[in-house]
């Protein structure tokens, strides 16, 4: 009996270990309704030759409809040329098992902003909200994602994503593929 209920014990301990926690960046409920968001995650980070891109995921959810904000940290000593949101952006995520979740930008049209400093490279940071069909996200509680396409409006461009990674600029471990597994449970309720 002893036995029994100790690997009762150890299962149950293994499930709760295994599952990653919620990182609540904002969670306000006021008169206009609620919004809830996750902390930003990196998924992908690229650095050669003096350039670097950075690509962060938070979660969203405005009054039950689920989102994505994505923001894109490109860093170079010389120009960096501007790629822009607009209404026919979108973000194609190509899942583990073959399928391909769509997410539409939901913003206003956007080129990002240039910071130039002289005693750091140049920066462009562009943030855009992209939503999740009800039909399209469910997918992702259970499939890793692989490959990230964005289609800006001028271009689109393709971001691997890895099974994990340290990342350069913050000396963390990060998950990319099991994103949406981990985090999306954060802000469906």
């Amino acid at each position: 009996m002893n036995k029994i209920v100790l690997a009762l014990f150890l299962f149950a301990s293994l499930n709760v270990f295994s599952q990653k926690p919620c990182e609540i960046d904002t969670n306000v409920t006021d008169s206009l309704g609620t919004y809830k968001s996750t902390k930003q995650f990196i998924v992908f980070e690229r650095s050669f030759a003096g350039n670097s891109t950075n690509v962060f995921f938070n979660l969203t959810s405005n009054n039950g409809i689920l989102g994505l904000e994505a923001q894109i940290l490109r860093r170079s000593s010389g120009f960096i040329k501007a790629n822009c949101f607009d209404a026919n952006s979108r973000i194609y995520l190509q899942l583990n098992n073959g399928k391909i979740v769509t997410l539409i930008y939901v913003g206003n049209d956007s080129c990002g902003t240039l910071i130039q400093n002289e005693n750091s490279p140049n920066s462009r940071i562009l943030i855009g909200s992209f939503v999740f069909s009800k039909e399209n996200y469910e997918e992702l509680k259970v499939s890793p994602v692989t490959y990230i396409r964005i289609k800006f409006a001028g271009e689109t461009i393709d971001y691997p994503f890895k099974t994990e990674f340290t990342a350069e600029l913050d000396k963390k471990t990060y998950q990319p593929e099991s994103y949406f597994i981990n985090y999306l449970k954060c802000v469906e309720n």
